[in-house]
């Protein structure tokens, strides 16, 4: 097997975009840095680049497909937004090039590296959710493998200073795409997802709550969701150092004149008997952005675990 790295474009040269970048030249063990693509001749992440030697454009993915060395990338990543990565993934498809889209666009299936990426490794196009399904799902994945997770709720509540104007002008999407991962990547039955930009000083650094329904009349139920629930914390926290518990997991018993039937889906049959609350914390590396933006971080960590993964599959088959 060889040990050539596969190389990388990133799509995007502002603070997501810069700080998968700076990821990829310090921590990869698989990627090389081939271009980072702007359109905005005087961003930082495009000065940045040039000054770490990185090749760069700023004419989009025009310029990215236009350049030398176009052919010998393997792996694109897509740090721009929801509209715009449509209009990039339809340009480069002719090109055969793997992408790793960390907009809500979603045209391909939704992974978290800790949930479902295995299955995914071959998929030509991968969504990487949101900041707050990228915190959450992973415990929502966790409950359902041991209970039936009727409806699932998260919250993620983050900086507003670490919001910038994508993050802003992709909130609709933000709340669609993550409900809608909840379900399929989490295995809840029902998912609602909500976003709080907080504008505390100094600034906050992200905190994520997970509620779930629960059905169950196995003894010791909590314990098994509590163990389940600290084991994926410490998967997630394998690529994303700064993610961890805020505190014990809580499996609280639902009384049986509690009106819940309002959040599970229309004709549910089964009736919750658990309420499972999870509050989780989320700091930055700080390797280009602020501790206090771990919201960005997690996204970024989790997109370069999975290109790390796609980049080791493809070494076992050279």
């Amino acid at each position: 097997m060889s040990n050539i790295k596969v190389k990388v474009a990133i799509i995007g040269s502002g603070n997501i975009g810069t700080d998968l970048m700076i990821k990829v030249l310090r921590t990869a063990e698989n990627l090389e840095m081939g271009v980072m693509v702007g359109i905005d001749p005087a961003s930082d992440g495009l000065a940045r680049a040039a000054r770490l030697g990185v090749p760069t454009t700023a004419d989009g993915v025009g310029g990215l497909v236009a350049m030398t060395g176009f052919e010998d990338i393997e792996i694109v990543f897509d740090a721009t937004s929801a509209k715009a990565h449509v209009a990039n993934s339809a340009r480069l498809a002719p090109y055969d090039k793997r992408l790793i889209d960390l907009t809500p666009a979603a045209i391909g299936p939704y992974v978290v590296p800790a949930v479902n990426l295995d299955e995914n490794l071959d998929a030509p196009n991968i969504n990487m959710v949101t900041c707050g399904g990228q915190a959450t799902i992973p415990i929502v994945a966790a409950v359902a493998r041991v209970v039936p997770v009727l409806y699932a709720e998260i919250v993620a509540s983050i900086s507003s200073r670490s919001a910038g104007p994508g993050t802003r002008a992709n909130i609709d999407e933000f709340t669609g795409t993550t409900s809608r991962a909840i379900v399929e990547v989490g295995g809840a039955r029902r998912g609602k997802a909500v976003i709080i930009l907080n504008p505390a000083e100094p600034p906050l650094i992200m905190r994520d709550t997970v509620f779930c329904l629960v059905a169950s009349t196995e003894k010791g139920v909590a314990d098994e969701i509590a163990t389940s629930v600290e084991k994926m914390v410490a998967d997630v926290a394998a690529y994303v150092p700064g993610y961890r518990l805020k505190q014990s997991v809580q499996v609280t018993e639902i009384p049986s004149d509690q009106p819940v039937e309002t959040l599970l889906l229309e004709g549910e049959t089964q009736r919750p008997t658990h309420q499972v609350s999870v509050f989780l914390e989320v700091e930055g590396a700080g390797h280009y952005l602020p501790a206090y933006a771990g919201n960005l971080d997690i996204m970024t960590s989790a997109a370069l675990q999975a290109a790390e993964r796609i980049a080791a599959a493809k070494e076992t088959t050279r």
